[in-house]
């Protein structure tokens, strides 16, 4: 069943045209995304087909009562508004239908109703249809779908009564999508849905949509995420889309075959004019045959020519070199402590890289990873502990926020002050390998989208030429096209790469080791992503049942003790109190008892309310009286369980707090 329908869409924005008959089909089911390059149009289609914007040509069809979700940029809260209460909003259909049901049963318990047989059918076959109603859209599952999505995207049950209005900008679009998930519209349109979000919360995301119960148009940079959730493709580029079958893998595969097919077909009729060309040629002057040729050059004049198939997408041309080598030991750090003067994040960490190594570094947000490489590259001073750089280590930076581009200088001037030994010609053809080209070069840097700056800021990266390279978050920003470039330049440098990235693909492309930050300190692991997880699956095997404490004599799933180096535990502000492992892995089992437990409560419940309207059906008021008694003790219980469960999760949090560090 077909649910959203788009042809011909045309878009321009100041002459410039966006969409050139663009067109996109979803049918239920469906898990549809979006890829194109930077600038392509693919937000400006999202909007189009969810009614933000209007097209200035096309047609679009959407299933009568279809409800249609979409994550908007900014989060409209109301004024005083807290976490909890703005995903309630989601629902608030079904708590106007819950507070009608609640006085419809006080009615039904009135002897001056329930003795009036006329007025109790009345009421009871009321209180049956809105029930029903009530059940079948999730009324009595509403809280527990907040409380799973809320966890489920890193908001704490000592968030659910901060006001919005406090929330940072990520928090702000993560509490959006988390309100959208619980809301599950028809059709989910999700816009980058992953930024933001770190490794766990994406891996938690990419679960609870591949059991999604209805259709996803989605735009992603993510070609993991785009793996395990797309079932169709859709390309956008030069205005026109392009379907594809299948996953992300899928779409690359296909799209490369259909180029060489075309390639192909553009050869073989470039061949045969050749041939026809050489026979005309050759014939032409002959009296005996000049018709044929004749009739030939009429038959190539009428011929449909193929153009050359291209890959239109252009690319920069980025690579990476050394000016020299560094040494074989490249850094090493002692008793190294991060963080901020009285809020420190992680260690003591006993660090070493040796040469040629690519290192990836994981964690939650907000453990310490940007910390660890600012303060690694000589931004920030280490609390405690030092830090040894290697003989000839000649450090490249890259900042997330490339707070160290100046937004009032040029393109050009950026990088020509920082190389004035380069002619005006060079330091053009320099940015140019990045797509700056012509009047881009006199933009200023302000005015730049994401994608640029991050182009320019590895454009001045690559002609410093680093032996050593601190990268944070590379990727955010680059479209598809870009990391696969930014990829193959990594993976053909000879220097030492140490890198923060939350691209699963990306890690898996580059990566030599994983670095693990967490609350328990800092963990090694041989190889890239995949490896990775294999071997925490792996792990999580021979994790210490509940209750038992992590002896010395505990081995790794390996069967050998883990070395000392390979683990470093947080830092501890003076005079704190140490948190054992097993304390936390208490409390949340606890937690999860509790959320289970309250998810049985509103079952009872709503088989109750079930036999409430059997009973009211029947005259049966002994029954009914009953029924209403266990209706409210269970409505208390569950209001016990959601207090007490709010309780152990404010200690889990500042447990983990305790441990876990600042932002």
């Amino acid at each position: 069943m077909i649910v959203l329908q788009a042809d011909g869409i045309e878009k321009q924005y100041d002459g410039r045209e966006v969409l050139r008959g663009a067109s996109l089909l979803v049918q239920a089911g469906d898990r549809t995304a979006l890829v194109g390059p930077n600038g392509a149009g693919k937000t400006t289609l999202l909007r189009i087909v969810t009614g933000v914007e209007a097209p200035d040509a096309g047609t679009i069809h959407v299933q009568k009562g279809l409800s249609v979700g979409y994550v908007a940029q900014f989060v409209e809260a109301e004024e005083g508004q807290t976490v909890y209460q703005y995903m309630e909003g989601a629902f608030a259909h079904l708590r106007e239908w819950e507070r009608r049901l609640r006085t419809l049963e006080q009615e039904m318990a009135d002897p001056r109703v329930y003795e009036d047989s006329a007025r109790f059918s009345e009421v009871s076959a009321a209180y049956d249809r809105l029930r029903e109603t009530f059940e079948q859209a999730g009324g009595y599952a509403v809280d527990a779908r907040i409380r799973r999505v809320l966890d489920g995207l890193r908001f704490p049950a000592a968030m659910h009564g901060q006001p919005v209005s406090s929330l940072s900008g990520g928090q702000k679009t993560r509490l959006s999508l988390a309100r959208l998930l619980a809301w599950q519209p028809d059709l989910l349109v999700l816009d980058e849905p992953t930024n933001y979000l770190d490794t766990e919360t994406v891996t938690w995301l990419e679960s609870y949509l591949q059991g999604y119960p209805g259709a996803i148009l989605l735009v992603s940079h993510d070609r993991y995420f785009l793996d395990r959730i797309a079932t169709v493709v859709y390309e956008l580029e030069d205005g026109v889309t392009t379907r594809y079958t299948g996953n992300y893998s899928d779409y690359v595969a296909e799209k490369a075959a259909r180029y060489e097919a075309d390639l192909k077909r553009y050869e073989a009729q470039q061949k045969e004019i050749a041939r026809q060309e050489a026979f005309i040629q050759k014939n032409i002057a002959r009296s005996t045959t000049t018709r044929r040729a004749q009739s030939r050059r009429k038959l190539l004049v009428k011929m449909v020519r193929l153009e050359r198939p291209t890959q239109r997408t252009p690319r920069m041309a980025l690579r990476f070199t050394c000016a020299r080598e560094s040494g074989r030991d490249v850094l090493r750090t002692e008793g190294l402590v991060i963080g901020h003067p009285g809020n420190p994040l992680a260690g003591p960490l006993h660090l070493f890289i040796s040469r040629g190594q690519r290192i990836a570094l994981l964690g939650p947000n907000g453990i310490g990873k940007s910390t660890l490489l600012k303060t690694l590259a000589g931004l920030l001073p280490p609390l405690a502990g030092s830090v040894q750089w290697g003989t000839h280590a000649d450090i490249g930076y890259y900042d997330q926020e490339q707070a160290d581009l100046d937004p009032a200088r040029t393109v050009l001037d950026t990088l020509w002050d920082e190389h004035p030994e380069m002619d005006l010609t060079t330091v053009r053809t320099a940015l140019g390998r990045f797509l700056f080209r012509g009047e881009d070069v006199d933009k200023p840097v302000a005015g730049l989208s994401g994608g640029e700056r991050s182009r320019l800021s590895l454009c001045r990266l690559m002609l410093r030429q680093p032996n050593v390279l601190l990268l944070d978050e590379p990727t955010n920003h680059l479209d598809l096209w870009s990391k696969e470039v930014l990829e193959d330049a990594l993976q053909d440098y000879d220097g030492t790469v140490l890198f923060i990235s939350h691209d699963r693909y990306f890690i898996d492309a580059i990566a030599t080791h994983v670095w693990t930050l967490d609350e328990d300190g800092l963990h090694t692991y041989i190889g890239n992503y995949t490896e990775y997880a294999a071997k925490r699956a792996e792990e999580q095997k021979w994790k210490p049942a509940p209750g038992e404490e992590d002896g010395p004599g505990r081995t790794n799933p390996a069967g050998a003790a883990r070395p000392a180096s390979d683990r470093t535990s947080p830092a501890a502000a003076p005079g704190s109190v140490r948190i054992r492992s097993s304390e936390v892995r208490k409390l949340r089992e606890r937690v999860a008892q509790l959320e289970a437990r309250a998810a049985e409560v509103e079952a009872r419940q709503a088989a109750i309310a079930h036999q409430l309207t059997e009973a009211a059906m029947a005259q049966d008021l002994d029954r009914l009286r009953a029924l209403q008694d266990e209706s409210a003790r269970l409505e208390q219980a569950h209001a016990d369980l959601l207090a007490e469960w709010e309780q152990r999760a404010l200690e889990l949090e500042a447990l983990e707090a305790m441990t876990d560090g600042g932002a």
